[in-house]
């Protein structure tokens, strides 16, 4: 009886002692992987806020538990070059193994930080123009990401000010002179004018001085109206555009759906929680071992049309019933 309970313990102390590399192993395996995330605005920002749960549902949906198998250093910015290319900097010299950039705003300091630690971005619209990434099919590089839209969408938002506001003749076109999405929109929107029957003039969004001025102006002339492209600065200073453009009682037309949450007449864009949520999927790749260079740059499967009623109608605007047809979500 002896032997035998003192073979059962031996037989005990082997199994555990075969069983201790498989727990090395499986420690091994939850090693903490760094991910770093560039963001382009404040960290109050509530629709950062947003689109960054969207990303962590994401990766948690993937298997990514901050605390436990991942470290996520996130900065906050503020549409300010100098704080990004710092930033940048610092979460390379961390040894971040896969970054996100949040908008093209951080992207040229990333890109001048590291041309080996793979990036994921959001909201870049012209990646190829930009020189971010040799084609959208095959990246080619360390980068890859997401797009908001092509360019030809900025004339769709002067199509849409003109079919809620038929009186319009000319738009103010709020737009970031220095990013070249910027220039880019301006561009698509100036093509797309003739055709509205809209004469457009640009007003540069770097601070808010400017951007009073310029909405000032063009509301001191009848039958005019605003257009707003996708910029970070834009974006930072939403509160203020959307007031000014309801002082002014001027019709206006944003990029993305948060603007008319927050009180703007209509948008139109990209469903950007979906893009956040998708980046995440890419990161996990990277992590798995893919390449940034063999994932393809990807546009987005939905845009929304958001239209807000109680502005309408604070502006005396009726709403063509085709147009609220068409639109995602109607505010009351």
């Amino acid at each position: 009886m002896h032997d035998l309970r003192r073979r059962d313990f031996v037989t005990l102390l082997g199994g555990a002692a075969a069983a201790w590399p498989l727990a090395a192993r499986a420690q091994q395996a939850e090693r903490v992987r760094r991910i770093g995330v560039l963001m382009n605005v404040a960290a109050d920002d509530p629709v950062a806020h947003a689109r960054l749960n969207a990303f962590m549902q994401g990766l948690r949906q993937f298997g990514w538990t901050e605390g436990r198998n991942v470290e996520i250093d996130i900065r906050w910015g503020a549409p300010d070059a100098e704080r990004y290319r710092k930033d940048a900097a610092e979460l390379v010299a961390q040894k971040s193994e896969v970054v996100l950039a949040a908008s093209g705003a951080t992207m040229p300091a990333l890109a001048q930080a590291t041309r080996t630690i793979p990036v994921v971005f959001l909201l870049v619209p012209d990646p190829v123009g930009s020189g971010f990434v040799e084609s959208l099919a095959r990246p080619g590089g360390n980068v890859t990401g997401f797009t908001p839209f092509e360019f030809g969408i900025s004339g769709k938002w002067l199509e849409l000010l003109k079919e809620l506001a038929p009186r319009v003749t000319q738009a103010a076109i709020l737009r970031d002179p220095i990013d070249p999405a910027g220039i880019g929109q301006f561009g698509a929107i100036r093509t797309a004018a003739p055709a509205a029957g809209i004469d457009v003039r640009p007003i540069d969004v770097r601070d808010p001085a400017a951007i009073e001025r310029g909405i000032k102006g063009i509301a001191s002339t009848e039958n005019s109206g605003l257009v707003v492209t996708g910029s970070t600065p834009a974006g930072a200073h939403r509160d203020l555009i959307i007031a000014l453009a309801a002082r002014h009682r001027l019709p206006a037309v944003y990029p993305y759906s948060y603007y008319a949450k927050a009180g703007g007449l209509v948008a139109y864009g990209p469903d950007q929680i979906g893009q956040y949520r998708q980046a995440a999927s890419y990161v996990d790749r990277i992590l798995k071992g893919e390449k940034p260079a063999d994932l393809p740059v990807q546009s987005p499967t939905k845009y929304e049309l958001i239209i807000n009623l109680k502005t309408a109608k604070a502006l005396n605007l009726e709403v063509p019933p085709t147009l609220l047809a068409r639109a995602d979500e109607v505010i009351e």
